[in-house]
């Protein structure tokens, strides 16, 4: 169990880490066109505006969650799959950035609780970001694996879209995850680490 120092450490690096997350998701989309996040007041980093607060308790209990999911309409992209995979792509970089500034913060400011709070910021950071890659629908990895795949699978991508969720909570359920999950965390800390 959490103690409440523990928790409102945690609270807050899940705060920082779903903001970057969405707001890379949205600013990316408006770069390429699309403004539908911007118009729904998705475009920022305020937490308040992303944080789903049944997705926040199971994160904060069970480290698995989720946000609200920025709106973006694909069609408005000059390439449609080229748009959706940079957009894919974008909350998890975003979560790497984050991570390094975490990192920078904990390294250039010497304040104990100013540590404690930006390095846990810098692990949920890190740990977000790897998350959202998988390859399950509704993450983002799935978002950048479904783009590529030609049309004439649209019938299978439809299906297995259909049946992502159970194929997640299998996944999170059994650990399996961790298989994907664990070596991206290796190589968002190695970036992390060339900058500290």
């Amino acid at each position: 169990m959490f103690n409440l120092s523990d928790m409102l450490v945690s609270l807050v690096g899940i705060a920082i880490a779903i903001s970057i997350h969405e707001f890379g998701h949205a600013y990316s989309a408006h770069l390429l066109g699309d403004d539908t996040a911007k118009y729904n007041g998705r475009m920022t980093l305020n937490p308040a505006k992303h944080v789903d607060p049944l997705g926040l308790i199971t994160l904060l209990l069970f480290h698995i969650g989720w946000a609200k999911p920025v709106p973006v309409n694909p069609n408005n992209f000059k390439n449609y799959r080229v748009g959706n995979i940079i957009v894919s792509l974008s909350g998890a970089l975003g979560n790497l950035v984050g991570a390094i500034i975490c990192a920078l913060i904990v390294k250039y400011i010497d304040m104990y609780a100013i540590q404690i709070i930006f390095e846990q910021a810098m692990w949920i950071n890190i740990g977000f970001g790897a998350f959202n890659l998988l390859p399950i629908p509704p993450l983002d990895g799935w978002g950048v694996i479904s783009s590529l795949l030609p049309y004439k699978y649209n019938e299978f991508i439809y299906k297995y879209e259909n049946v992502g969720y159970i194929v997640l909570l299998i996944s999170i359920f059994t650990g399996i995850y961790s298989y994907v999950t664990g070596p991206i965390m290796m190589a968002f800390y190695a970036i992390v680490s060339i900058f500290v």
